[in-house]
């Protein structure tokens, strides 16, 4: 059976009425025209020279009038796509051949291992996944094509009904109005987001998809949990909790301020006020029963409608706490009183009522709405995403630097480490206030205490951790600590280090290990360490090979460490979508981490645009919370195996080797950034409206101080790939020239952490494009550059071959149709935007200033790309 028939069926509708649309607003010659470049770019893909030839010779000759609507046209296409590809997923035809459930299938193969019942209770019972928003500028699709998208899933689940032939033309024509509506509206916003409107959208998310998500997910791990081990799971049992970025990540980002992470911290109460208040209505309308146990008939006030009368207090309460909030949010004055202040307010009517049900004989009501809302509760609380407070380190370090110059003590930031920790131990001992009372400080340390001042005002379920970037030392959350301390929190708010450059993953234990031995430090602690491991910036430090195995090496040493320590250690992901910042499959992810890594809990960054495509959909949404379960309870209860010792010692030369030449490229290579710029549109990125974070840490630093997330996103539109790559086919190599093929073979057999860094190559090597990568250079590069980027494809190239003869695969994933599939669809429309791009960023570069409407092409073409290849940034 051909299990793509039907993806292939709704991609070719939504085509064809887009077809419609565009004939309808431009005419049959020009639909024609757009159809004649679909064919010549699938021809051209099946390797017809003289096709490719009239593809590129079509395109250039568009004239000006012709640049923005034949760019939309693809780049809408694959929008398109997107949404029957995301739909496919869910569709009553996929699920019927796609076999059991992946929480059935982990029960099924916990039980297979004869793993002990108790055992897999308990880890049941022990998960804690945390999955952190953010708000990174991956994101190129606006909220009102999204919410078109959601509109046109429901369209599709509908066609799959067996449906009279009056309602299903009624659901054709609604396809049509959306698509017509996408057509006639802006792809690109006008203006960039704020820091306040990214954590809206963060809330759209729970409010549309995970708010009904969350408890079906819950009732299907409770029911497999029954079905193959006879037990439930208890009441408040909240295995998935949610925390966020968006208002709380101000490192390299000067637009979140102290004050708007007070104001997304009201938002979030106001969101989940007005969640749970609809909830509890619904709630008031079923329990109309009389039957109740004694407890709850007399905190009614012996009602005749106990339950009811229990939460219409309830009700009432939360009714005055949004009009509270909402006047606050308004910035109005209010009478009304802030009633419902901590998650026990909400939780404890509802599990009494809860408890009266079950005494009462009435399980089967008690076990429904009413504990999907207990669920919710225990998972999201009155503040609705914990959220995470991040920081670059340095901006500590210069707080207290202006802080002990102006007390006449000297300047901390030319101190030892051990001067720092002396004083800072010291300081955080001390009873008497560091900060003088009359001190006026610059605005840079002003808002890193104003943002610990926020901290010191709201309760500790209002936050999650926070995060200090560029962590390499003890001081670096020494620091923290002290300046939450002077700022009044009274709270031990757990302060994470961000490990994210080579050197410092390799001196993270040391680190951790350094703190572990401070007998103040083991005291704040209580037990739980949090550490963050970079991803995006450890892979632009030392290439895709290297920092991988950096990465290992630290959270198997932190692991070790901890559990010698007996504290309980959380491993913090901070992977973007992109397999350049550490994407890729979760479970896959996940079990290719170190044994032991997920035993303390997992915790993972979840950015941009791949929010959407995880969660965008309450059944999508469902499919990949049971994804990350099933993957953590087998990482927990059949770890992958130890590397055996020669493994590791191929692995730390293939890391050298690989770390060495793509660092040789990156920063030794003369013509590398020049070649960056003119192959790849990274300076037309920045005019892009993406995110609320400018591209650069420093505005008139060089690549180096480029984010991780443009980085990639340029060398994604190019098709190159670079960084993706870049250094990990030198190691290899030099493996095999050592007499080592055999062994790695062997290492991709049995060692799923290496085996994924070869899956993550195929898949990059299927999304870039040689010939694509070599006409970005015909039309934009410098003769002078040329022979660098003939160099890097020839690399690319050679890199392809190896890992096909590595894999012993004969072509590119051959193991894995879908993703094939998925990429030999979109290919005959994102090549013509690719080869649009080279042309008018061309013209751009030329003219200086272009035409707004070819500037509006350009962007289009850049959002085009991003929705054909997915995972961009």
């Amino acid at each position: 059976m051909d299990n793509h028939a039907a993806l292939r069926a709704n991609v070719g509708l939504l085509g064809q009425l887009l077809g419609d649309t565009i004939k309808t607003h431009h005419g049959q010659a020009f639909l024609d025209k757009i159809e004649t470049i679909r064919q010549l770019a699938k021809s051209a893909r099946q390797g017809n020279p003289d096709d490719r030839e009239r593809l590129l010779g079509t395109l250039k000759n568009l004239s000006d009038d012709e640049l923005l609507p034949v760019a939309r046209a693809f780049s809408q296409f694959l929008n398109l796509a997107n949404v029957a590809e995301q739909f496919h997923t869910i569709s009553r035809e996929y699920q019927r051949s796609a076999g059991p459930s992946p929480l059935h299938q982990v029960f099924e193969r916990l039980k297979g291992a004869n793993l002990d019942d108790n055992r897999i209770k308990e880890a049941v019972a022990a998960l804690d996944i945390e999955l952190v928003l953010t708000a990174h500028p991956t994101e190129v699709t606006r909220r009102t094509f999204i919410h078109k998208h959601v509109q046109l899933n429901d369209c599709l689940a509908a066609l799959e009904l067996d449906l009279p032939e009056p309602e299903k033309a009624e659901i054709l024509t609604r396809i049509e109005q959306l698509i017509a509506q996408a057509w006639h509206s802006n792809e690109i916003r006008s203006q960039r987001p704020t820091p306040v409107d990214e954590a809206k959208w963060g809330f759209a998310v729970i409010e549309n998809s995970l708010w009904p998500a969350l408890p079906k997910f819950i009732r299907q791990l409770d029911r497999q949990l029954h079905d193959h081990l006879g037990v439930r799971l208890p009441l408040d049992a909240a295995p998935v909790r949610f925390a966020s970025w968006m208002g709380g990540d101000r490192d390299g980002n000067p637009f979140v301020t102290a004050k708007v992470t007070r104001e997304v911290l009201l938002l979030g109460r106001w969101m989940a006020s007005s969640l749970f208040l609809a909830d509890i209505q619904e709630l008031v309308s079923e329990l109309s029963m009389s039957e109740a146990s004694r407890e709850l008939y007399i905190q009614s006030g012996e009602s005749d409608e106990p339950y009811r009368a229990i939460l219409r207090r309830l009700r009432e309460d939360l009714r005055e706490t949004l009009m509270h909030l909402n006047a606050r949010v308004q910035g109005q004055k209010t009478d009304a009183r802030d009633l419902i202040t901590s998650t026990e307010q909400l939780r404890e009517p509802l599990e009494l009522c809860y408890r009266s049900l079950h005494e009462c004989g009435l399980g089967l009501i008690a076990d429904g709405l009413l504990l999907d809302v207990i669920r919710k509760v225990a998972c999201f609380g009155i503040h609705l995403l914990k959220l995470d407070v991040r920081q670059d380190g340095d901006r500590h370090t210069q707080a207290l630097a202006e802080i002990t110059r102006y007390l006449g003590l000297g300047d901390y930031a030319e101190w030892s480490e051990s001067d720092k920790q002396a004083f800072l131990l010291n300081e955080l001992n001390s009873r008497r206030p560091l900060l003088p009372r009359q001190w006026q400080p610059s605005d840079d340390t002003r808002e890193v205490l104003d943002t610990c001042r926020v901290i010191a005002e709201h309760p500790r379920d209002a936050f999650g951790i926070y995060i200090i970037s560029m962590a390499g030392a003890p001081s670096d959350v020494l620091a923290v600590q002290l300046l939450l301390k002077e700022a009044g929190v009274d709270f031990p708010l757990p302060v994470a280090p961000l490990f994210e450059t080579l050197d410092d993953l390799n001196r993270g234990a040391e680190v951790i290990e350094q703190l572990y031995a401070l007998p103040w430090y083991r005291g704040y602690l209580q037990g739980h360490q949090y550490v963050m491991i970079g991803y995006s910036d450890s892979a632009k430090d030392a290439g895709m090979l290297a920092a991988g195995w950096a990465q290992y090496s630290a959270m198997e040493q932190l692991v070790n460490l901890s559990a010698k320590e007996q504290v309980k250690l959380t491993l913090f992901h901070g992977r973007g979508g992109s397999l350049g910042r550490g994407g890729g499959p979760a479970r896959q992810a996940i079990l290719a981490q170190p044994p032991g890594s997920t035993l303390g809990g997992l915790r993972v960054t979840e950015q941009g645009e791949m929010i959407r495509f995880k969660f965008g959909l309450p059944q999508v949404a469902i499919d990949s919370l049971a994804l990350y379960a099933s993957a953590v309870l087998e990482a927990n209860l059949l770890p992958p195996p130890e590397p055996e010792p020669q493994w590791r010692e191929l692995m730390d030369t293939m890391a050298r080797v690989s770390c060495d030449h793509y660092r040789s490229l990156i920063r030794g290579e003369p013509d590398f950034v020049p070649y960056f710029r003119a192959a790849t549109p990274e300076l037309e990125l920045g005019k892009l409206p993406l995110g609320s974070r400018p591209a650069k840490r420093k505005p008139n630093g060089g690549v180096e101080s480029l984010r991780a997330i443009p980085w990639i996103f340029a060398w994604t539109q190019n098709r190159l790939m670079l960084p993706a790559w870049l250094g990990a086919h030198k190691g290899l190599e030099r493996a095999i020239e050592d007499g080592h093929e055999s062994t790695l073979v062997a290492m991709n057999k049995r060692w799923p952490f290496f085996r994924a860094r070869l899956d993550m190559l195929e898949m990059v090597f299927l999304k870039a494009d040689l010939g694509l990568a070599a006409y970005y250079d015909s039309v934009l590069v410098p003769e002078a550059l040329k022979p660098l980027g003939t160099r890097l494809r020839e690399e690319l190239k050679a890199s392809m071959e190896l890992i096909l003869q590595l894999k012993e695969e004969a072509e590119l994933l051959s193991d894995q149709p879908w993703i094939k599939e998925s990429i030999k669809l979109r290919n005959p429309y994102t090549d013509p935007l690719n080869v649009l791009q080279a042309e008018l960023l061309k013209r751009s570069r030329q003219q200086g200033e272009i035409h707004p409407v070819l500037d509006q092409a350009l962007m289009v073409t850049i959002a085009g790309v991003a929705a054909g290849m997915r995972n961009t940034g």
